[in-house]
Parts: C-alpha cells; sequence; structure tokens
C-alpha cells in the first residue's frame, strides 16, 4: 500500500471512531430536537397557546424523522461534492 492509501485508511478509522465512540458511550441520552424544546418553553410561556398550522404528513416514528433528516444531509453533501468536484475538474481539464 501507498502512504497515501495509508493515510486515508487511517482518517477513516479516526472519522468512524469520533461518530460511534460518543453513542457508545453515552447510552441514557435522550437526542431531542429543537422541535420538541420549543414546544415545552412555549408550553411554560404560554399554557392556552393553540398552534395555527398543522404538519401535513407527520412521520410515523421518531426514526423515519432521523432518516428523512439525514436523507436530505446526504442530498446537500452530495450536491456540494459534486459542484467541487466540478469546478476541480473544469480547472484540472481547462485548455490553454
Amino acid at each position: 500500500m501507498t502512504k497515501n492509501v495509508q493515510s486515508v485508511l487511517v482518517l477513516l478509522i479516526i472519522i468512524v471512531a469520533i461518530a460511534v465512540i460518543p453513542l457508545l458511550t453515552n447510552t441514557d441520552s435522550e437526542f431531542g430536537g429543537a422541535d420538541g424544546a420549543a414546544e415545552e418553553v412555549i408550553a411554560a410561556v404560554d399554557p392556552d397557546y393553540v398552534p395555527w398550522a398543522e404538519p401535513i404528513l407527520e412521520p410515523p416514528g421518531g426514526e423515519t424523522e432521523s432518516l428523512l433528516f439525514s436523507l436530505q444531509a446526504a442530498i446537500g453533501a452530495g450536491v456540494v461534492c459534486f459542484g467541487f468536484g466540478y469546478l476541480f475538474a473544469r480547472k484540472k481539464y481547462q485548455k490553454g
């Protein structure tokens, strides 16, 4: 293996460790979002508040909501990376 491939593998292992270790060590945490925190604050400030809009599509569970958020993040990262790759390749293969 070349030194470049070894460096990439080491960095990938470090990235996976950074993502997995906190999830394994912090087992009693509640992964609540900003929407839930906002509802609690609104209920504390004005207990008689009635929401003026309802969701069009309610996901069946928190896992589905997390899946949709992750999918949105992956698509956004793909678009950004494609843009950077296009700009890099355009500069690399430009005539002149």
